[in-house]
């Protein structure tokens, strides 16, 4: 079976279940191997070099095991299919959705609390549906594209081996695993993490601007959203984050629906005025939450549709 036919097994099996809650998920081994590290070494001085010994360790044992388990076919299938996130991604908007419909705000905001990192206690509808749109569009890429570009690319670099996909899609999936457990910068991990939150900004550099200037504005023209305003928005706003790469996906984004994302959001109890994003054309709406699941499906699709022409099945 060749690896383009493997992916896109995997990719229509996370289509059709999402995340195996029920069986043991790789992220959850990687993210215990990089507490137990974290613990050995966290007590040395000189922070940003051990941070960088936390990165060299995880993604090595994470390139060496899934190199060997890919060598067995049924294995590595189940493992590339856990690398996607687009039904979970999906699943989640359309549960704030849903909740907000039913008008439970207090539910809504605890809801969104487990899928973004700002505080969410005291958010107004507009804040909650904001937050959720932003988080999708910036999940879009650590949740789907970027994966599929590394796996394409893995296949590419070792088209003679079997496990080139899943060893280089998997280590990718633990680079962003070790910037969302150590990339924070407080007073904790702004040296600790600083390895890890800055080659995570590597490698989503060409996976964001290919949502942001391509897939993004392709989907919104398939759609007939407003593909236009999707390139204008993207070039004019895609450097208004602190992230080199969050603002790409959703100046895109933004484009596309007529809304405005940045503003004033609160982290850990202090305020911060973001830049904004895009056009203030009219208020959030609920819809606009289906209307980015939507954009980010379709964004999925077409990536996976040049994939497979990269690699011609």
């Amino acid at each position: 079976m060749s690896i383009g036919v493997k992916i896109l097994i995997a990719y229509c099996l996370d289509l059709i279940l999402g995340d195996p809650y029920r069986i043991p998920h790789p992220v959850q081994f990687i993210g215990k191997l990089i507490s137990k590290v974290e613990d050995l070494i966290y007590r040395y001085e000189n922070k940003k070099f051990w941070g960088g010994v936390l990165l060299l360790v995880v993604t090595g044992v994470t390139f060496g095991v899934t190199s060997l388990l890919g060598m067995i076919e049924v294995a590595e299938i189940y493992l590339l299919y856990t690398i996607f996130a687009t039904r979970c991604l999906a699943n989640e908007g359309n549960k704030v959705y849903s909740i907000l419909c039913a008008e439970d705000m207090e539910r809504a905001r605890r809801e969104l609390s487990y899928l973004v990192s700002r505080d969410t206690g005291s958010m107004e509808e507009r804040d909650v549906i904001r937050s959720t749109l932003e988080t999708i569009s910036e999940n879009t890429v650590d949740g789907i594209i970027a994966p599929m570009f590394y796996m394409v690319l893995g296949a590419l670099i070792f088209p003679g081996a079997s496990y080139g996909a899943l060893a280089f899609g998997m280590t990718y999936k633990a680079i962003n695993t070790l910037d969302s457990m150590v990339g924070y910068k407080n007073d904790k991990y702004m040296d600790f993490g600083m390895v890890s939150a800055k080659v995570d900004d590597l490698v989503n550099l060409i996976p964001a601007r290919l949502t942001g200037m391509i897939l993004y504005p392709l989907t919104a023209l398939i759609m007939r959203y407003d593909y236009r305003s999707a390139l204008r928005i993207y070039f004019r706003d895609r450097k208004n984050h602190a992230s080199p790469n969050s603002a790409h996906p959703e100046a895109a984004a933004a484009g596309a629906l007529g809304i405005q994302f940045g503003g004033t959001t609160s982290y850990f109890g202090k305020i911060y005025n973001k830049p904004t994003i895009g056009d203030r054309l009219r208020e959030f709406h609920r819809e606009d939450i289906r209307k980015n699941i939507n954009l980010m499906y379709g964004a999925s699709l077409i990536a996976m549709t040049l994939s497979m022409g990269i690699l011609v099945i």
